[in-house]
């Protein structure tokens, strides 16, 4: 997976970067990023979107090993000046991230994150850092018996956005999500969630 998102990384850099090099060499950009078409790009707005992507992580004092896809809905607002974008988002994710370890089952069935995030944006391309509160579900299984815990933590990452129309962005991202230890009946003992996610998603701005 992470030659996966190493992958995306490079395709959206390559997709943007003769925008960039026609912007400083002066030369006209190709009509697929034309920033002579539209001008200056602008990060400064609301924003909302999709994503997709994968999760893979371990679960603390016990054997689990979670790991899945997980996709979901992003929403946020953006403030430009100059070269440098500030911003906060907001999202939620449905996660099929599971481990089995004896006759147990842990399983994350959703998560959701309300982050910061600041970067440099070189036009229609911004490199960003983010962080913030993470918040989600573990749920563990044992024969015939559930037991879920509200889990809550932080998470921090960085990615790659980069803006193929007025209000269209494509973006790649890694993210390490760490969900705080609760305590379960069913393994006697406090169990917490860190985990790796790389995710693809796509924006649209108001």
């Amino acid at each position: 997976m992470i030659r996966s998102f190493a992958g995306a990384t490079l395709a959206l850099a390559l997709v943007a970067a003769p925008a960039c090099a026609a912007e400083v060499a002066g030369g006209p950009a190709p009509a697929y990023v034309n920033v002579t078409q539209f001008g200056p790009y602008s990060w400064t707005g609301a924003y909302v979107g999709l994503n997709l992507g994968y999760q893979w992580g371990s679960v603390s004092n016990s054997g689990f090993n979670p790991s899945g896809f997980n996709g979901g809905l992003q929403g946020g607002y953006n403030w430009q000046t100059g070269q440098y974008v500030i911003g906060a988002e907001t999202d939620l994710q449905l996660s099929s991230a599971d481990d089995m370890f004896a006759a147990y089952k842990f399983s994350n069935p959703w998560f959701g994150t309300t982050r910061l995030r600041a970067g440099v944006a070189m036009n229609n391309i911004l490199l960003y850092a983010t962080a913030g509160l993470a918040y989600g579900t573990g749920k563990i299984d044992f024969s015939s018996v559930t037991e879920s815990r509200t889990l809550v933590g932080w998470i921090a990452g960085a990615g790659i956005e980069v803006g193929l129309a007025p209000s269209w962005s494509a973006k790649a991202e890694f993210l390490y999500v760490d969900l705080s230890e609760h305590s379960y009946v069913l393994t006697g003992t406090t169990n917490g969630l860190s985990s790796a996610v790389v995710r693809l998603g796509v924006n649209y701005r108001f």
